[in-house]
């Protein structure tokens, strides 16, 4: 897939059609995140899009801050029966239940490598020592839907008992959060990017 190019700036081919994706794109995707609330948000997003495109997800990401109350990890780990039957009946979200319990479930998890490890984010951060990779992809075709980094991270959430996180899931995790770099190198992102990472 070739790059698009809107407003004179080359993008990620990925990034077209849709003006949430563009601006996904152009302002967070691949930027370096540390924060827990980022993270969190982002597990819940990226295993509801299994199966699914990111544009719906990007379309229902409102509904899923109304609906898991700002994405705090502390609060959705409290939900309770009720609380998954009133999410299966709001359509501002995907209603499948197996996500939405997993998303309580992983929350309870969340949380506790985030009291062990001083955050979640440090936990996962370590898999690439603090720093994200740079990697230098010239064309679409040449980015993976995984990676031996996140068949390690899948593997390892696996044994702690996350659901909905395989490698794909993993991967497009690391993506969004910034732990690797995957702006084609002639998207006018990408030395944005890696600026970023270098100031860190």
């Amino acid at each position: 897939m070739l790059l698009m190019s809107t407003t004179e700036k080359t993008r990620c081919g990925w990034a077209s059609g849709l003006d949430l994706a563009i601006r996904y794109h152009d302002e967070e995707w691949g930027v370096p995140r540390y924060d827990d609330l980022s993270q969190f948000e982002f597990l819940i997003l990226e295993s509801a899009q299994a199966g699914l495109s990111w544009n719906t997800i990007l379309k229902k990401r409102v509904g899923y801050r109304r609906c898991f109350v700002g994405f705090d990890p502390e609060q959705v780990a409290r939900f309770t029966r009720q609380d998954i039957e009133r999410l299966m009946a709001d359509a501002s979200i995907v209603r499948n239940r197996k996500k939405i319990e997993s998303a309580i479930h992983n929350a309870r998890i969340f949380l506790d490598l985030a009291a062990k490890h001083g955050s979640f984010s440090k936990w996962l951060w370590r898999f690439v020592d603090g720093k994200p990779v740079q990697n230098a992809r010239k064309n679409m075709c040449e980015v993976p839907p995984t990676s031996p980094l996140s068949d390690d991270i899948a593997k390892e959430m696996k044994k702690l008992g996350f659901k909905f996180m395989g490698s794909i899931v993993v991967y497009a995790q690391i993506q969004a959060m910034g732990l690797v770099n995957d702006h084609l190198t002639s998207c006018f992102r990408y030395e944005q990017v890696r600026a970023l990472s270098e100031d860190k």
